[in-house]
């Protein structure tokens, strides 16, 4: 490993700053174009040492934790911190028209929105027993090391004020020393926390743990590895104007904003739809929304998630007929011929996509369709079929829900051209 004076020019889609030299490119993290640094570089990667020349758009992180010269060396949860503002809306906003444009997609793509710090209202931390105690916060960037936290820019409030609780919570289900994971849901009746450990509990275990859920304020339920430790009431979300509870662990959009206008969007561009299709409809998600105004059938793989929606469907008056499917879309996608008598379409896919579902939906007469996806390449891709296939990509919104990450929503909305 050698220290050089490095010159970054541009940033990469993972955040990196990218400096181009004779040998080839090399990524640094915590860096952005018009910075000049000393480096520590190794096989193509960077470690910041020193910043001779700031760039002009560089800013003071709003977070303790972040970046290379924190004490704790960067948690790992945010990679973006350090850009100014407007920079760094074009270098997001830009992941999508770049994956679009590899596709050879050429359309506009709508200013980036926003969510404000503070929005998120579901954080997944990293926790580990040691011989001190426990550590929750969030794993450095390539690394499985642990950066304790005492504060998150992006959690609700709600969530920062309750740490010390989460933390003594995490401490008592550190049964083993192996890292665990505890997703923290912030409900309206409270936290849902959801343990994804690699070890075992004791029935023992079982019975502390949920003494100790009950000594605290604000818990509404906690699992481990799926199974239901103490519910003191059921978790609770709106979807629309419907109150859902979702299952342990289940899929939940990261921020509340985001949702509502991802639903608005999706709502309206399918309001003339009288008979739509939700796939990988989760707990309901869009499906609750879209049923306000259409006959919605709801295909989703796992199966608590579409009995939630099923329950808060059949609980709500006023809504149009709600159908559910448990199907492996992945694996046995919706046939042309059953998508014939449907005129609208949802579907938000996980990340690798739904190229062999959507490979039969350009085949189909649906006449609108909604893209949602957190994936920009992946989208690409489904959406390039899709315009083969006759559709018009009417709109494409890209939506920073997961701020100062890599990470992005976007909302594509098509219509079929006329034949």
């Amino acid at each position: 490993m050698s220290a050089r004076a490095l010159d970054i020019t541009r940033l990469g889609g993972q955040g990196d700053g990218i400096a181009e030299t004779p040998e080839g490119q090399i990524f640094v993290p915590f860096t952005l174009p018009g910075d000049r640094i000393t480096a520590a570089v190794d096989k193509g990667r960077g470690t910041l040492i020193s910043l001779i020349e700031p760039s002009p758009d560089r800013v003071t992180p709003p977070c303790p934790h972040f970046g290379a010269d924190s004490d704790e060396a960067g948690c790992g949860g945010c990679a973006m911190q350090h850009v100014a503002d407007a920079a760094y809306r074009d270098w997001k906003r830009n992941l999508v028209v770049a994956a679009l444009e590899g596709r050879g997609i050429m359309v506009e793509v709508g200013p980036l929105v926003a969510c404000a710090p503070g929005a998120r209202r579901r954080v997944v931390f990293a926790v580990r027993r040691t011989d001190k105690g426990s550590i929750l916060g969030f794993n450095r960037a390539s690394s499985h090391q642990i950066v304790p936290i005492d504060t998150c820019v992006v959690a609700s409030e709600r969530i920062n004020q309750a740490l010390p609780v989460l933390r003594r919570l995490a401490t008592a289900v550190a049964v083993g020393k192996e890292a665990f994971r505890l997703s923290v849901l912030d409900t309206l009746s409270g936290f849902d926390l959801a343990v994804d450990a690699p070890f075992k509990l004791s029935e023992a275990d079982r019975l502390r743990i949920s003494a100790s859920v009950r000594k605290e304020t604000g818990v509404t339920r906690l699992s481990f590895n799926g199974e239901i430790l103490i519910e003191i009431q059921p978790p609770q979300l709106v979807f629309g104007d419907v109150a859902v509870n979702p299952p342990p662990g289940g899929f939940v959009q990261a921020s509340e904003a985001a949702e509502t206008l991802m639903g608005e969007l999706v709502t309206t561009h399918l309001k003339k739809s009288k008979r739509v299709l939700d796939l990988f409809s989760g707990s309901g998600t869009f499906a609750l929304r879209l049923a306000q105004q259409s006959h919605v059938h709801a295909v989703e793989s796992d199966g608590p998630s579409l009995a939630a929606l099923d329950k808060a469907a059949r609980r709500s008056s006023g809504l149009k007929p709600v159908s559910v499917e448990k199907r492996d879309l992945l694996r046995r996608p919706l046939m042309t011929a059953e998508l014939k008598t449907y005129q609208g379409l949802v579907f938000d896919p996980p990340r690798a996509g739904a190229e062999v579902q959507v490979q039969d939906i350009a085949r189909s007469t649906i006449t609108r369709i909604a893209a949602v996806s957190c994936n920009p390449v992946t989208l690409a891709r489904d959406l390039e079929i899709l315009v083969k296939g006759g559709y018009k990509i009417t709109s494409i919104t890209p939506i920073d829900q997961f701020l100062w990450s890599s990470h992005i929503e976007v909302v594509a909305l098509l219509e079929r051209s006329k034949r």
